[in-house]
Protein backbone atom coordinates (compact mmCIF):
# COMPACT_ATOMS: atom_id res chain seq x y z
CA UNK A 1 0.00 0.00 0.00
CA UNK A 2 1.75 3.54 -1.02
CA UNK A 3 1.42 5.55 2.29
CA UNK A 4 1.18 9.01 1.02
CA UNK A 5 -2.20 10.60 1.93
CA UNK A 6 -3.67 11.78 -1.37
CA UNK A 7 -6.92 14.42 -2.30
CA UNK A 8 -10.31 13.82 -1.55
CA UNK A 9 -12.77 15.86 -3.69
CA UNK A 10 -16.05 16.04 -2.57
CA UNK A 11 -18.28 19.13 -1.06
CA UNK A 12 -19.89 19.61 2.31
CA UNK A 13 -18.02 16.89 3.70
CA UNK A 14 -14.59 16.40 5.35
CA UNK A 15 -12.30 14.43 2.78
CA UNK A 16 -10.99 11.03 3.42
CA UNK A 17 -7.62 10.59 3.18
CA UNK A 18 -6.82 10.01 -0.50
CA UNK A 19 -7.73 11.80 -3.76
CA UNK A 20 -10.85 10.86 -5.59
CA UNK A 21 -12.70 12.34 -8.70
CA UNK A 22 -16.47 11.04 -7.83
CA UNK A 23 -18.81 8.81 -8.45
CA UNK A 24 -21.59 8.28 -10.73
CA UNK A 25 -25.41 6.67 -10.24
CA UNK A 26 -26.24 2.87 -9.00
CA UNK A 27 -29.17 1.80 -9.44
CA UNK A 28 -30.91 -1.42 -10.77
CA UNK A 29 -29.42 -2.37 -14.28
CA UNK A 30 -31.80 -0.84 -17.37
CA UNK A 31 -32.79 -3.31 -19.83
CA UNK A 32 -30.34 -4.15 -22.72
CA UNK A 33 -32.80 -3.06 -25.64
CA UNK A 34 -32.71 0.71 -24.32
CA UNK A 35 -28.98 0.95 -23.89
CA UNK A 36 -28.14 2.51 -27.20
CA UNK A 37 -24.92 2.64 -29.04
CA UNK A 38 -21.68 4.48 -27.68
CA UNK A 39 -21.37 8.00 -27.81
CA UNK A 40 -18.40 9.99 -28.17
CA UNK A 41 -17.51 13.69 -27.93
CA UNK A 42 -14.43 15.53 -28.38
CA UNK A 43 -13.37 18.40 -25.57
CA UNK A 44 -15.11 22.00 -26.10
CA UNK A 45 -12.61 23.60 -24.01
CA UNK A 46 -8.71 24.58 -23.48
CA UNK A 47 -6.64 21.50 -22.63
CA UNK A 48 -5.41 21.94 -19.49
CA UNK A 49 -3.01 18.45 -18.84
CA UNK A 50 -0.40 17.71 -20.82
CA UNK A 51 -0.76 15.48 -23.82
CA UNK A 52 -4.01 13.91 -24.85
CA UNK A 53 -6.83 15.50 -23.39
CA UNK A 54 -8.78 13.91 -20.48
CA UNK A 55 -10.89 11.04 -20.91
CA UNK A 56 -14.02 10.04 -19.29
CA UNK A 57 -15.51 6.86 -19.17
CA UNK A 58 -19.51 6.17 -18.61
CA UNK A 59 -22.86 4.94 -18.63
CA UNK A 60 -26.33 6.32 -18.76
CA UNK A 61 -26.01 8.66 -15.86
CA UNK A 62 -22.89 10.31 -17.81
CA UNK A 63 -25.11 10.74 -20.81
CA UNK A 64 -27.23 13.29 -19.34
CA UNK A 65 -23.73 15.28 -19.15
CA UNK A 66 -22.09 14.66 -22.27
CA UNK A 67 -22.32 18.19 -23.14
CA UNK A 68 -21.08 19.31 -20.18
CA UNK A 69 -17.97 17.02 -19.38
CA UNK A 70 -16.70 18.19 -22.84
CA UNK A 71 -17.08 21.91 -21.87
CA UNK A 72 -14.83 20.67 -19.14
CA UNK A 73 -12.75 19.63 -21.23
CA UNK A 74 -12.94 16.12 -21.30
CA UNK A 75 -13.04 13.67 -24.11
CA UNK A 76 -16.32 11.91 -23.29
CA UNK A 77 -17.05 8.03 -24.13
CA UNK A 78 -20.23 6.46 -23.01
CA UNK A 79 -22.53 3.78 -23.40
CA UNK A 80 -26.21 3.06 -21.55
CA UNK A 81 -25.86 -0.29 -19.72
CA UNK A 82 -22.32 0.08 -19.71
CA UNK A 83 -20.88 -2.47 -16.90
CA UNK A 84 -17.56 -2.37 -15.69
CA UNK A 85 -15.95 -4.90 -18.18
CA UNK A 86 -16.57 -2.70 -20.78
CA UNK A 87 -15.43 0.22 -19.40
CA UNK A 88 -12.15 -1.31 -19.00
CA UNK A 89 -11.79 -3.32 -22.62
CA UNK A 90 -12.27 0.33 -23.62
CA UNK A 91 -9.11 1.22 -21.75
CA UNK A 92 -7.17 -1.42 -22.97
CA UNK A 93 -8.65 -0.48 -26.73
CA UNK A 94 -7.72 3.04 -26.12
CA UNK A 95 -3.87 1.84 -24.57
CA UNK A 96 -3.41 -0.30 -27.56
CA UNK A 97 -3.91 2.59 -30.19
CA UNK A 98 -2.10 5.07 -27.57
CA UNK A 99 -4.75 7.13 -27.55
CA UNK A 100 -4.90 6.78 -23.48
CA UNK A 101 -4.40 9.97 -22.06
CA UNK A 102 -2.69 10.78 -18.92
CA UNK A 103 -5.73 11.07 -16.61
CA UNK A 104 -8.52 8.81 -17.49
CA UNK A 105 -11.92 8.99 -15.35
CA UNK A 106 -14.12 5.93 -14.56
CA UNK A 107 -17.77 7.18 -13.82
CA UNK A 108 -19.42 3.49 -13.96
CA UNK A 109 -21.11 1.71 -11.23
CA UNK A 110 -24.99 2.59 -12.22
CA UNK A 111 -25.11 -1.30 -13.71
CA UNK A 112 -24.08 -4.03 -11.44
CA UNK A 113 -21.09 -3.75 -9.18
CA UNK A 114 -17.46 -2.47 -9.49
CA UNK A 115 -14.60 -4.68 -7.84
CA UNK A 116 -11.88 -4.16 -5.92
CA UNK A 117 -10.17 -6.57 -8.58
CA UNK A 118 -11.34 -4.63 -11.88
CA UNK A 119 -9.95 -1.48 -9.97
CA UNK A 120 -6.52 -3.42 -9.68
CA UNK A 121 -7.12 -3.93 -13.66
CA UNK A 122 -7.41 -0.44 -14.69
CA UNK A 123 -4.46 0.36 -12.79
CA UNK A 124 -2.35 -2.36 -14.52
CA UNK A 125 -3.97 -1.03 -18.08
CA UNK A 126 -3.39 2.71 -17.43
CA UNK A 127 0.17 1.81 -16.03
CA UNK A 128 2.14 3.60 -13.65
CA UNK A 129 2.75 6.94 -15.23
CA UNK A 130 -0.94 7.53 -15.65
CA UNK A 131 -3.73 8.74 -13.01
CA UNK A 132 -7.40 6.83 -12.51
CA UNK A 133 -10.59 8.76 -11.31
CA UNK A 134 -12.53 7.22 -10.44
CA UNK A 135 -16.59 8.35 -9.32
CA UNK A 136 -18.04 7.00 -6.19
CA UNK A 137 -21.54 5.81 -7.81
CA UNK A 138 -25.29 6.57 -6.15
CA UNK A 139 -27.35 3.96 -5.18
CA UNK A 140 -31.07 4.27 -6.12
CA UNK A 141 -32.74 7.42 -4.02
CA UNK A 142 -29.10 8.37 -4.12
CA UNK A 143 -27.46 6.54 -1.38
CA UNK A 144 -24.07 5.34 -1.07
CA UNK A 145 -23.26 1.64 -1.16
CA UNK A 146 -20.69 -1.14 -1.62
CA UNK A 147 -19.35 0.53 -5.16
CA UNK A 148 -19.02 3.98 -3.20
CA UNK A 149 -17.04 1.67 -0.49
CA UNK A 150 -14.97 0.48 -3.11
CA UNK A 151 -13.79 3.34 -4.78
CA UNK A 152 -12.89 5.35 -1.36
CA UNK A 153 -10.70 1.98 -0.25
CA UNK A 154 -8.95 1.82 -4.02
CA UNK A 155 -8.22 5.69 -3.56
CA UNK A 156 -6.68 4.99 0.27
CA UNK A 157 -4.29 1.89 -1.38
CA UNK A 158 -3.54 3.98 -4.02
CA UNK A 159 -3.33 7.53 -3.21
CA UNK A 160 -0.41 8.81 -5.70
CA UNK A 161 -2.25 6.73 -8.68
CA UNK A 162 -5.79 7.82 -7.91
CA UNK A 163 -8.26 10.94 -8.20
CA UNK A 164 -11.24 9.83 -6.44
CA UNK A 165 -14.17 12.10 -7.41
CA UNK A 166 -17.27 11.70 -4.37
CA UNK A 167 -20.15 12.38 -6.73
CA UNK A 168 -22.07 10.43 -3.65
CA UNK A 169 -21.19 12.97 -1.22
CA UNK A 170 -20.53 16.03 -3.18
CA UNK A 171 -24.35 16.03 -4.42
CA UNK A 172 -25.77 14.63 -1.11
CA UNK A 173 -28.60 17.26 -0.31
CA UNK A 174 -29.56 17.96 -3.97
CA UNK A 175 -32.12 15.70 -4.60
CA UNK A 176 -33.29 18.39 -7.61
CA UNK A 177 -30.47 17.75 -9.45
CA UNK A 178 -31.55 13.92 -10.00
CA UNK A 179 -34.99 12.35 -12.09
CA UNK A 180 -36.97 9.99 -9.76
CA UNK A 181 -35.09 7.43 -9.40
CA UNK A 182 -31.98 9.53 -7.40
CA UNK A 183 -29.54 8.37 -10.05
CA UNK A 184 -29.90 9.82 -13.68
CA UNK A 185 -28.97 13.63 -13.78
CA UNK A 186 -31.18 16.63 -14.60
CA UNK A 187 -29.85 19.99 -15.54
CA UNK A 188 -28.64 20.86 -11.80
CA UNK A 189 -26.98 17.03 -11.91
CA UNK A 190 -25.17 18.20 -15.28
CA UNK A 191 -23.54 21.25 -14.12
CA UNK A 192 -22.67 19.97 -10.47
CA UNK A 193 -21.11 16.52 -11.94
CA UNK A 194 -19.10 18.51 -14.61
CA UNK A 195 -18.11 21.13 -11.93
CA UNK A 196 -16.44 18.01 -10.43
CA UNK A 197 -14.65 16.99 -13.11
CA UNK A 198 -13.31 20.40 -13.66
CA UNK A 199 -11.92 20.08 -9.71
CA UNK A 200 -10.64 16.77 -10.62
CA UNK A 201 -8.28 18.14 -13.50
CA UNK A 202 -6.96 20.37 -10.73
CA UNK A 203 -6.08 17.32 -8.37
CA UNK A 204 -4.58 15.30 -11.27
CA UNK A 205 -2.61 18.03 -13.16
CA UNK A 206 0.55 18.17 -12.96
CA UNK A 207 0.51 14.32 -13.07
CA UNK A 208 4.38 14.45 -13.52
CA UNK A 209 4.74 16.38 -10.55
CA UNK A 210 1.89 14.39 -8.71
CA UNK A 211 3.98 10.68 -8.82
CA UNK A 212 6.80 12.52 -7.24
CA UNK A 213 6.42 15.65 -5.50
CA UNK A 214 9.20 18.49 -5.08
CA UNK A 215 9.64 19.30 -1.96
CA UNK A 216 8.14 22.61 -2.49
CA UNK A 217 4.76 21.01 -3.69
CA UNK A 218 4.67 19.63 -0.33
CA UNK A 219 5.98 23.25 1.30
CA UNK A 220 2.69 24.07 -0.21
CA UNK A 221 0.39 21.39 1.07
CA UNK A 222 -0.49 20.24 -2.09
CA UNK A 223 -0.70 16.88 -1.12
CA UNK A 224 -3.16 17.78 1.37
CA UNK A 225 -6.38 16.51 1.37
CA UNK A 226 -8.65 18.88 -1.06
CA UNK A 227 -12.23 20.29 0.26
CA UNK A 228 -14.90 20.90 -2.25
CA UNK A 229 -15.33 24.96 -2.84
Amino acid sequence: MEGRPARWIAWGVAPPVSLVVMSLAIGAPPAEAGCGGVKKVGPRAKQRLPGRPPLVIGDSVLLGAVDEAARAGYEVDVRGCRQMGEGLRVLRARRRAGRLPRFAVIALGTNLSISQAQVRQALRIIGPRRILGLVTPRETGGRSGSDARVVRAAGRRHPRRTVVLDWVAYSAGHAGWFAADGIHLGPGGAAGFARLLRRALRAAAPVRSRLRPSRAQRRLGLLRPLRGR
